[in-house]
């Protein structure tokens, strides 16, 4: 189904306000003073449909928007009254990406995909001293990409047709079985969850498995007990799922691995602003029949 900018952004908007109206408003509460002209639900709208163009900045998106759908936006903000009002926002658009993913049914699956990503704050040789990433941000390195990078490590679970199901964002030298476990214990019972070899560790798994989730990796060549070949041949296939789940995460303007924050509450909010959109897309192609692709505009 083909659709203009024009109507996607006002269906983007109403799906987010009718959500703002029924559950949006009781998790943010009541605020003092004069309601804002430009709305929480404007704001929401335009985190999420900035991943829909292939702008790699706030800036340039909103000038964008500015110059062609003003009559859309009246009110809209300059660049670092949105950021701030973006920043400020991140945990309510966390709430709507749960609601989404609900609707989409995450809650019936029982197999579930878990990797990882790199994020880079920094570049790799530039000085830290003065970043506002300093203390949290590590050094860390991808085996998969043969990467260097200072930042964090992005853990994420998917279904099996990529709507994303749980994350955390953790610095880069964090134990990637650690991390998962935080986020396998929000998982129901018997589900299975198929990773790659980053997360082998057979009394990691054995004990998970004590607890009804069951994880399942590509041995190494040096483990006494293998797996089948029919078993390893259906492990390749989910591992093609597993990187195209976390491959929709870097496409677009803005990436997951180059999010361009200078700080670390504007770095979570396009992680969230991101994920959040993926599972928007997922949700238009489910219930309105609309397969968003990246729309290339002049700007």
């Amino acid at each position: 189904m083909l659709i203009s900018i024009e109507d996607l952004l006002t269906l983007v908007f109403v799906i987010v306000d009718d959500w703002y109206k029924d559950a949006g408003e009781q998790i943010v509460g009541r605020t003092v003073g004069k309601k804002p002209t430009f709305s929480d639900s404007e704001v929401l709208t335009l985190m999420l449909a900035l991943d829909f163009f292939e702008f790699t900045s706030e800036r340039r998106f909103l000038a964008f928007v500015r110059a062609n759908y003003l009559e859309l936006f009246p009110a809209l903000l300059d660049q670092s009254q949105f950021n701030r009002r973006a920043r400020g926002l991140s945990g309510l658009l966390n709430a709507l990406r749960k609601e989404l993913a609900l609707q989409l049914g995450v809650h019936f699956e029982q197999h579930f995909l878990l990797d990882t990503t790199p994020v880079i704050a920094v570049g790799y040789r530039r000085d830290k001293r003065h970043s506002d990433f300093l203390g949290s941000a590590e050094y860390g390195y991808c085996a998969s990409r043969r990467l260097k990078y200072y930042g964090y490590k992005l853990v994420m679970l998917t279904t099996l047709d990529g709507t994303p199901y749980a994350f955390e964002l953790v610095p880069a030298n964090t134990d990637e079985r650690g991390t998962a476990d935080e986020i396998l214990e929000a998982l129901p019972l018997d589900s299975n969850v198929w990773t790659d070899k980053g997360f082998i560790g057979e009394a990691w798994q054995a004990e998970w498995a004590e607890h009804g989730i069951h994880v399942w990796t590509a041995k190494r060549e040096n483990q006494q007990v293998q797996n089948s070949p029919e078993f390893d041949r259906l492990l390749n296939k989910v591992r093609e799922r597993v990187e195209g789940a976390f491959d929709i995460l870097k496409e677009g303007g803005r990436s997951v691995e180059h999010t361009l924050a200078h700080t670390v509450s504007g770095l979570c909010s396009r992680i969230i602003a991101k994920i959040t959109s993926v599972t928007l897309r997922l949700f238009l192609r489910r219930y309105f029949g609309i397969d968003v692709l990246t729309y290339t505009v002049n700007a």
